[in-house]
């Protein structure tokens, strides 16, 4: 029984690691969140709340922190973040959407996003949202290349315009010219669909919406640093008066 036990451990270990494998086989971009930018942040809420929060629910934070985070006042944010006449300002961040109708249509329910950014990190999500590209045989006729055959529709399409994947299956995932850094393979956007936005503007889209997200996943993180310093300064100074102490004690003994 322990045999076996151990075998099927060992085997589960292994897929664990082959998954990981595969979900890291695209490169991932760094997204260099920085959760001191207050504007990205406050650019990033209302980027998720018109973009996101139709289907992705956020039912570990609250509006009234999350408004007293980033330093917006309660009326404003009653006024433009929050469309339910039912909801208070005190009041986890769910959304409407029903679980099993939202099953139904996408496959899946559609993660609770402060968990996917604790459990896969900021630089995933962030190049996740920036690596969709046309696919005709999927079902929204988009693919991803950090989650290949995902159920979800490219929401953000009108504003990044569609991808195409220039790379044949053999290629690197990016192939760049090295004299003149232009882009020979890799994912770029046909000119004859462009979203609204510049690449530039998109890329600083998503930042705002990976920034917010990073914040939202753990709210107390830029306050336990705070904390942390003044702990560790107690320690070193707790450190100096025991040496001493320890000094004077076996001083004698010496």
């Amino acid at each position: 029984m322990k045999k076996l036990s151990l075998i099927f451990i060992i085997l589960l270990s292994f897929n664990v690691k082959l998954v990981l494998a595969q979900e890291e086989a695209y490169p991932l971009e760094a997204a260099n969140v920085n959760i001191e930018d207050k504007a990205s942040l406050q650019r990033g809420l209302r980027n998720f709340i018109y973009s996101c929060f139709g289907c992705h629910s956020m039912k570990f934070q609250r509006y009234e922190r999350v408004a007293n985070d980033l330093g917006i006042p309660e009326d404003l944010m009653m006024q433009y973040m929050i469309f339910n006449p039912g909801i208070k300002f005190g009041d986890l961040m769910t959304n409407s959407m029903d679980e099993k109708d939202a099953k139904q249509w996408f496959g899946a329910t559609p993660p609770d996003l402060n968990l996917i950014t604790r459990a896969k990190g900021v630089d995933w999500v962030y190049t996740y949202l920036k690596t969709f590209y046309e696919d005709e045989l999927r079902p929204y006729g988009v693919n991803n290349k950090v989650y290949p055959d995902v159920g979800m529709p490219h929401v953000l399409i009108g504003l990044q315009g569609v991808q195409v994947d220039t790379c044949g299956p053999n290629d690197d995932p990016e192939l760049v010219d090295p004299l003149t850094g232009e882009k020979l393979c890799g994912l770029k956007v046909d000119s004859s669909r462009k979203g609204s936005m510049t690449p530039e503007q998109y890329d600083q889209f998503v930042y705002d919406i990976v920034n917010f997200l990073h914040y939202s996943a753990e709210p107390f993180k830029q306050e336990r640093e705070y904390i942390g310093v003044y702990v560790l300064l107690f320690l070193l100074l707790f450190f100096v008066f025991a040496y001493l102490l320890k000094r004077e004690y076996w001083k004698d003994v010496d």
